[in-house]
């Protein structure tokens, strides 16, 4: 695993505020993205233990097995056939695999390892970066914000990350990618941001942050300091039944998210969802958009 450290703008302001977060995804345990957001967290001063699935298990939305014994290798290999349903990274034991579905595979690290590595439960869950978007309807099926529901729904607030960039790659790739290192210190930057926004818990119950970051390359949004980050919500508004969005950047219609990763620019999508996966209500934004202020900006 290639390690980077995160820009020290980023860091000094928000450094010293460290907190115990639990890490999940629906790709898999071994898959980079994840183990990069894992060394940018942990540069930045946070205790983190993922614990995920030991295979892909994309679109299982907020499913749960039971784990069981592996019946084939984990991907990339990172666990031989017939490795016992829960199983961790023998040089480092914060890694964590279950051979079930995302939302099982976090609630075991809630109710299990929490209390190896944390002094009681996490402050915070978050999970992805997910290799590829999850706007709108997708939001539905997405393991990974299935994941962070089921985090919700015990009473850890959550954060679903999302890049446009990528495709499923083994966490041991050199050099670690771009697009993985941008988006891990993209989302270190928010988690940071709503950490020191005040005391726990970092979000009012019931709402999850979904987090879609736009594409990278290397000719442009190729750092996290070109980003912008934009207050948005999940789906396309109703004439006559979506109620009025908080009021913001002059409206009371915030844009949709596929709108904002969609800007010509690098616009990140921050957007307010509550455990039936719908968007959060004005009252509920406008605690976010309190707490975020001095991060977001508006679309031009």
């Amino acid at each position: 695993m290639h390690f980077f450290a995160l820009t020290a703008t980023l860091l000094l302001p928000l450094a010293s505020q460290a907190i115990d977060i639990i890490s999940s995804n629906d790709d898999g345990w071994a898959e980079v993205n994840i183990r990069s957001l894992y060394s940018a967290l942990t540069a930045a001063g946070h205790s983190v233990v993922i614990s995920a699935p030991a295979e892909n298990e994309s679109g299982t939305g907020s499913s749960t097995r039971t784990p069981t014994v592996l019946t084939e290798a984990c991907e990339f290999d990172s666990c031989p056939v017939g490795s016992p349903a829960y199983g961790y990274n023998a040089s480092q034991p914060r890694f964590n695999y279950v051979n079930s579905y995302p939302a099982t595979s976090i609630q075991y690290g809630i109710q299990n390892l929490s209390t190896k590595f944390f002094d009681g439960v996490p402050d915070l869950a978050v999970t992805g970066p997910n290799v590829g978007n999850n706007l709108a309807l997708t939001v539905l099926f997405s393991g990974t914000v299935g994941a962070a529901v089921s985090a919700v729904e015990s009473g850890i607030p959550a954060i679903a990350f999302s890049g446009d960039t990528g495709s499923q790659t083994a966490w041991n790739v050199s050099p670690t990618p771009l697009y993985s290192q941008v988006y891990a210190e993209l989302a270190t930057t928010l988690t940071d941001h709503l950490i020191a926004s005040g005391a726990p818990p970092y979000l009012p119950p019931d709402i999850w942050l979904n987090v879609n970051f736009p594409a990278v390359s290397n000719d442009s949004c190729n750092s996290a300091d070109q980003f912008s980050f934009v207050l948005s919500r999940i789906y396309t508004a109703v004439p006559l039944i979506s109620g009025a969005d908080v009021e913001t950047c002059g409206s009371t219609r915030l844009p949709t998210e596929t709108a904002v990763v969609d800007t010509a620019g690098c616009y990140v999508a921050v957007s307010v969802g509550n455990t039936d996966k719908r968007d959060g209500n004005a009252t509920q934004q406008a605690v976010v958009l309190d707490k975020l202020s001095d991060l977001l900006v508006c679309l031009p």
